[in-house]
């Protein structure tokens, strides 16, 4: 008996791939991090269930009796039950053909619709049916599907309705040992009641009440499967939310195995899924632990007091760069050190014989006054010099801090009055074509200007653009990617002077994206703006103009690697997602 079943085996042979097949994802998860799906051991939950309504992971007992002999049983009961009036008697579905049967069940089992085997119950959903108003603080439970987790019902934020208001309600009672499906939204999820003599259901949710002595947790198990999934999607009715009637769950097709195995396989798949659970427990620390090893190496860049500090902690990482940046969150933050690094002067050293920025700006300060003078730019008003307590960290020796309009011309693009704009049409970028660092050219539109507006929001080769909402500070360095090409009021274009790498300034925006340093440069409580002033006002650390050429080399060659790392860690990704799926195709096929 305490040999080691073939299941078991699949488990234990492959434990890499299980823990290590990953999937990022944008939201939380049942016993996994947020950033982060745990893909195989999801896929191994699955091929659990699958296997158990399949009659696959349990040896059958030819002394069982069998499933149509509890169906006998279950037939009578409902019979009774019909007699006493205690439930409706229902019309009689079409039989099962054998073209409707998804796979072959073992000797013993029986394929029979869900309806033949329970009552199926919606809630009350007449003029009695209790709206937020008539919601209390204490009373009898009433359960809505958001209170369906982890297959039982969360009593952390319970809602209740008062005693005279469920005695009105003439349906969607439900009690202990019943089964809430839902059948909006989230379909499919389903709870297990225990611990509650009584309650009520949303219109969200169906009671499944079993009849006769059918394992309860073998039907929460099947809703649980992949198979019951197949079957919403064939039943779902396809409207804009998820939708599915208690009469098409009904007619789904449940594989009915005997009584003694339908509590074996219960048994065994809480087994496995208690070891799925420290599967998960164990990788979610590992992964926990590597992005605080990852953090606490990538800080030390950051605070190293010089460059030979600096080098040393990087000589640290760069050899173990194999295991250290093996997920997107570890890439993701290389990538957000790397510009952090760069913008405060340690990614490369100094050269003291770079001509400080202090004589860089000193130079823009003339080309602009001169530009001024000949009515090509318009003279600004000074804004206050940059206070000590404002900066955020020490610059090196030769750099400066500045506001963006010191050198730079700022402006928004053309306002999209369609009813003003009776000119040619041209093609312009909006907020939607401006992407960190890079541009998205499939869907460019076409702005009416007249010939004396086209200099004036026409691109030129190097002009940095920046959003002004959507993501406020999102920008993206134009280098003719094509011939001519206008941008709208959306966007911000900077136009630098004195030989300043726009580059260096897009790389200052996304380093205080990341870190929320430029958050305060936006207005708006709710959606964020990056306003012309303040986009004036913004100030950012200049090196000698030498030094920012050997920095945005070395962040494109960095960023270069970066992008390498996760382009190998897709391609891995994506191979352990097949082979996971194959591994699962294998075990039931």
């Amino acid at each position: 008996m305490n040999a080691v079943s073939p299941v078991e085996t699949l488990v234990t042979d492959h434990l890499d791939l299980w823990t290590t097949a990953l999937k990022r994802k944008s939201t939380a998860g049942r016993g996994s991090s947020s950033k982060v799906e745990l893909y195989g051991i999801k896929k191994l939950r699955e091929l659990i269930l699958e296997l158990a309504v399949r009659g696959l992971l349990v040896p059958q007992d030819p002394n069982d009796e069998p499933a149509s002999e509890l169906l006998k049983k279950i037939a009578a009961e409902k019979a009774r039950l019909v007699k006493a009036g205690k439930i409706k008697k229902e019309k009689p579905l079409p039989p099962i053909t054998e073209a409707e049967k998804p796979f072959e069940i073992p000797p013993g089992w029986i394929w029979i619709r869900l309806s033949v085997l329970c009552e199926l119950e919606n809630g009350d959903r007449s003029k009695n049916y209790p709206n937020k108003s008539l919601l209390v603080d204490s009373g009898i439970p009433f359960v809505n599907a958001g209170h369906l987790q982890s297959g039982r019902i969360n009593t952390s934020e319970m809602t209740f309705i008062s005693e005279e208001r469920f005695n009105l309600l003439s349906g969607g009672k439900f009690s202990d040992g019943d089964i809430l499906f839902c059948l909006r939204g989230s379909l499919g999820k389903s709870a297990i009641v225990e611990g509650f003599s009584r309650g009520a259901i949303a219109s969200s949710l169906v009671i499944v009440r079993l009849i006769g002595e059918s394992d309860r947790f073998y039907f929460h198990n099947f809703f649980d499967s992949p198979l019951s999934y197949r079957q919403i999607q064939k039943y779902d009715n396809g409207t804009a939310q998820p939708n599915l009637s208690a009469a098409d769950l009904g007619k789904f097709l449940i594989p009915l195995p005997p009584l003694t195995e339908q509590h074996r396989l219960v048994a065994k798949v809480d087994e496995l899924m208690a070891l799925c659970d420290q599967l998960e427990q164990e990788t979610d620390a590992s992964l926990g632990a590597h992005q605080t090893l990852v953090e606490t190496l990538l800080s030390a860049l950051t605070s190293a007091a010089d460059h030979a500090q600096f080098a040393s902690a990087w000589q640290r990482i760069a050899g173990h760069f194999d295991t250290l940046f093996t997920t997107e969150e570890s890439i993701a933050q290389l990538k957000q050190t790397i510009l952090q690094l760069a913008v405060m002067g340690k990614l490369v050293p100094q050269d003291p014989n770079d001509e400080p920025a202090s004589e860089l700006l000193k130079k823009i300060a003339a080309e602009k006054a001169k530009l001024v003078k000949e009515g090509k730019i318009k003279k600004e008003k000074p804004l206050p010099p940059i206070a000590d307590n404002e900066k955020p960290y020490d610059l090196p020796k030769g750099w400066e801090w500045v506001r963006t309009y010191q050198v730079a011309e700022c402006r928004l693009g053309k306002m999209l009055d369609r009813a003003k704009n009776s000119g040619a049409a041209y093609p312009y970028l909006r907020n939607t074509n401006v992407q960190w660092q890079q541009f998205k050219l499939d869907d460019i539109k076409e702005i009416n200007l007249e010939p004396y507006e086209l200099e004036e929001y026409r691109l030129r080769d190097g002009d940095l653009l920046i959003c002004e909402g959507g993501e406020p500070g999102r920008c993206a360095i134009w280098r003719t990617e094509r011939s001519e090409m206008y941008f709208q009021k959306a966007l911000h274009r900077v136009r630098v002077f004195g030989g300043i790498l726009p580059e260096h300034i897009a790389n200052c925006l996304q380093a205080d994206a990341l870190c929320k340093r430029l958050d305060q440069f936006f207005t708006g409580a709710t959606i964020k703006h990056f306003a012309g002033q303040e986009l004036n006002r913004y100030f950012f650390a200049l090196p000698p103009l030498a030094e920012q050429h050997r920095i945005v080399g070395k962040v494109d060659e960095l960023m270069a690697l970066c992008d390498q790392l996760k382009s190998r860690l897709s391609d891995a990704q994506t191979t352990q997602h097949h082979l996971a799926d194959a591994l699962v195709e294998r075990a039931i096929g």
